[in-house]
């Protein structure tokens, strides 16, 4: 017999009871968890984690005939973000252990998907045992048709998918129009490269980072908001500046050189952009919350001398290349990327100094510890 309680914990990675349901998870408890099933199977009966609460309700009933300390929830993340949805499980599972003072957990799922947040359960509570639900089912090309229906139907997919799609469908009869024919296949074809990066490289997730801070700043009428406005519009500035340059210094040297280029003519923006966005974060922690000043008031200078390097690097690599019409000299190519390497790194070093001391201050503000002895 398990020594200590056992935690019967299902886990709905995509928030079905939440986003189809409207149940608020953690849910904690035989009965609840029953009424969690039930009010899942009549908002959408095909949903496989119906299944899987009931598989979980079935593992508690059994522990408990055995004699066994056990417990039961239901955890849920997020229907359109993962990221956030796993923090929440996280935060679902400290709380359910906190309470509950399980010793081990026993994870019920539905599928693969769930089963990724097998480490994070891990980390908080030993794992004794995973039980994995698979609905049976004829696989014919009836039982396929609505397991498609089903899945487009998904607000989740035809974000991700439908809608990038219907884009690229239409990128060709637009280039037909315009008479690029042979244009339209490679303007399709870089669209999907792109597209699989933003993807692939967790870019998204990035972006709704920045609109989560965005949204945040204006609503608590933070400083940053405006910079970071200002840190949009040089971006789109940066953009512009570097397709100029390539537009400006365009010869068949390479997809790699068309890049420096590129570089070249925006990075100075893009910095300037980190710059001001940052500075707008350091100003708004030290006007609201100063116990984080020494944290973020590195940044602007690191994002300078990342600028500052790039630059002159991208300086070099151009002038060695012979790009034609390039303004500068081989010579004069070293000068740059020399000034512009010791440059950033006295940026980054004066950064890391000012850190230093403002850290050294805030701790001489908090004032040595006072214990009172009884």
């Amino acid at each position: 017999m398990q020594q200590g309680l056992t935690l019967v914990l299902c886990v709905d990675r995509d928030d079905d009871i939440g986003f189809k349901a409207r149940i608020e998870s953690p849910v904690t408890g035989r009965s609840a968890c029953l009424k969690a099933a039930n009010t899942l199977a009549l908002a959408d009966p095909e949903d496989s984690d119906v299944n899987a609460i009931f598989q979980a309700v079935q593992v508690y009933d059994e522990l408990a005939a055995k004699g066994e300390r056990v417990e039961i929830a239901v955890v849920s993340g997020n229907h359109l973000h993962m990221l956030e949805g796993d923090r929440r499980i996280a935060a679902s599972i400290d709380r359910l252990v906190r309470e509950t003072g399980a010793s081990n957990c026993i994870v019920v799922t539905d599928g693969a998907e769930d089963e990724f947040v097998l480490p994070l359960v891990q980390s908080r509570v030993p794992v004794s045992g995973v039980r994995r639900v698979t609905v049976s089912q004829l696989p014919n090309l009836e039982g396929t048709y609505y397991l498609l229906k089903k899945f487009l139907n998904d607000p989740k997919v035809a974000r991700l998918v439908l809608v990038p799609l219907g884009l690229l469908m239409l990128l060709y009869p637009i280039a037909y129009f315009l008479g690029q024919t042979g244009l339209a296949l490679v303007i399709v074809i870089g669209a999907i490269g792109i597209y699989l990066l933003y993807r692939g490289l967790g870019v998204d997730e990035i972006f709704h980072g920045f609109g989560d801070a965005l949204r945040t700043s204006l609503s608590r009428a933070r400083f940053s908001f405006i910079t970071y406005i200002a840190g949009i519009l040089l971006v789109i500035i940066s953009v512009v500046m570097g397709l100029m340059s390539i537009l400006l210094y365009y010869a068949e040297v390479g997809f790699l050189i068309y890049l420096l280029i590129f570089v070249y003519g925006g990075v100075l923006w893009l910095t300037l952009a980190g710059i001001v966005a940052s500075a707008g974060i350091v100003i708004d922690n030290f006007f609201h919350d100063r116990t984080s000043l020494g944290k973020v008031i590195v940044f602007p200078f690191f994002i300078g001398a990342i600028g500052l390097i790039a630059y002159g690097a991208s300086i070099y690599a151009i002038a060695v290349s012979n790009v034609p019409d390039f303004p500068y000299s081989t010579a004069n190519a070293i000068q740059y990327i020399f000034y512009g390497t010791i440059g950033g790194l006295i940026c980054a070093l004066a950064g890391m100094a000012i850190q230093h001391m403002v850290n050294r201050y805030l701790r001489g503000q908090e004032g040595p510890e006072i214990i009172e002895l009884v």
